[in-house]
């Protein structure tokens, strides 16, 4: 193959993977902005320490070490490996070979010996990451929404990455032309000791190729896959909510209600402002009703069950898994997101909603509120939020809480505490002492 054939395939297996890259990201990208709007801009300086601590840093993670440190070499190969990479990508467009070894010299080496190094780790940890899964089967990856594809979905990009970084190591034992074997690659570079020079040209080349088309088909295979939490975890920690775990929002209908109602100035009989109409709903049925970050938190998950592991619900054997909520509405979203597309920008009623058809009432009722899912998240996914979302909704539109919160609610409405006892009476505890 001469050298402007192989840039015009180059150039076509580029085009395509970005085309289709940037289709599978606008997609994603319309379904997150089908939620409702929420300002996240507020405090800029914490947000962007955030993000750098959180998802740069990967500070979370270290909260169960193994993994943590495991995790830490995959995300370090993953960003500095890349710098070999661009080197590829440019070989591929201008027809080059190992373009930045004469610009970088003897260092040149030393680098590439670096990157190889990497790559072995990442290759541990992949095989790690497969034994703790598939051999160990820790309880926390075999739960019953990970069953299928979820799980499939993880094996599946550790296969991937110890099948490029291999491509990687192989290609560089091979390429005798540019200054190979290194320091790692040099280790089995004679199982091609009786290979001629010709042919170690050929397999360097087919290796080539093989390690460049993994990383397009990768590329594309992320937004049907969990892992494009390897993108979104910047954005989700950034817009993620700074203020106290166990504040919720308040519904801003309601509050204008109760505010008119305390101002003593107030008309009561004065028609309502005409940007002041009834909500469509109040809180949230389906994934339109939610706000948007909720819905990037939903495509930001890594499907760890770190929040799981962490839930007393679920630990006492409630159905509850934060892990399954983020899940759901992930699917719901995905559906919801193809329906709206397919109908030319409007959703067109398919008869089933987030709520009962993906996540039942039993599970929003469970949660306790603790947030130790939130805290337990990596990237900073607020689970709580839906839920509360989800249950004002039950309250709010189908007057449907549990009987012992419908008690403690009409309690307060008419004694003005949870207790069934008049104001009156309820301080008559002192007369016993």
């Amino acid at each position: 193959m001469s050298i402007g054939i192989s840039n015009f395939v180059f150039l076509a297996a580029l085009a395509t993977a970005i085309y289709f890259f940037a289709k599978h990201v606008r997609q994603i990208r319309n379904n997150i902005f089908l939620g409702k709007p929420t300002d996240r801009s507020d405090r800029k300086k914490e947000r962007w320490g955030n993000m750098a601590r959180v998802a740069m840093g990967q500070s979370k993670m270290q909260a169960r070490p193994v993994a943590g440190f495991f995790h830490f070499v995959i995300y370090a190969g993953f960003i500095l490996i890349n710098i070999e990479v661009l080197e590829i990508l440019l070989d591929g467009l201008l027809g080059t070979h190992r373009l930045f070894q004469p610009v970088l010299g003897g260092f040149y080496n030393v680098v590439i010996g670096f990157f190889e190094i990497l790559a072995v780790l990442v290759i541990v940890a992949c095989v790690v990451f497969l034994y703790r899964r598939n051999v160990a089967k820790l309880p926390r990856f075999h739960a019953a929404e990970m069953k299928g594809w979820p799980f499939k979905d993880a094996n599946n990009i550790l296969y991937i990455e110890i099948v490029l970084m291999l491509a990687l190591l192989g290609m560089n034992a091979a390429d005798v032309k540019g200054g190979g074997p290194f320091i790692i690659s040099g280790l089995f570079s004679g199982i091609f000791s009786g290979m001629s020079e010709s042919s170690l040209g050929i397999l360097e080349r087919s290796l080539w190729w093989i390690h460049i088309l993994g990383i397009f088909a990768f590329l594309n295979y992320l937004p049907f896959s969990k892992h494009f939490h390897i993108i979104l975890a910047f954005p989700n920690t950034w817009y993620a909510k700074l203020t106290e775990k166990g504040q919720f929002d308040n519904l801003e209908s309601v509050k204008k209600q109760v505010e008119l109602m305390m101002d003593p100035n107030a008309d009561p009989y004065a028609a309502p402002a005409e940007d002041e109409g009834a909500p469509e709903r109040f809180g949230a049925k389906d994934v339109m009703d939610l706000k948007w970050v909720n819905l990037m938190n939903a495509y930001s998950c890594t499907e760890c069950g770190r929040c799981t592991a962490e839930c007393p619900a679920n630990q006492t054997g409630k159905k509850l898994s934060p892990r399954k909520i983020m899940m759901d509405t992930r699917d719901r979203l995905d559906v919801v997101g193809a329906n709206v597309t397919a109908n030319g920008g409007n959703f067109v009623d398919d008869g089933k909603s987030l709520l009962d058809d993906y996540i039942t009432r039993e599970e929003l009722w469970a949660c306790t509120t603790c947030n130790a899912c939130v805290e337990a998240c990596p990237v900073n996914i607020d689970p709580v939020d839906i839920i509360m979302q989800m249950r004002q909704y039950l309250v709010m539109e189908e007057s449907a809480a549990p009987q012992e919160l419908n008690l403690m609610m009409s309690n307060v409405e008419n004694n003005g505490a949870p207790w069934q006892f008049s104001q009156a009476d309820r301080l008559n505890w002192r007369d016993d002492n």
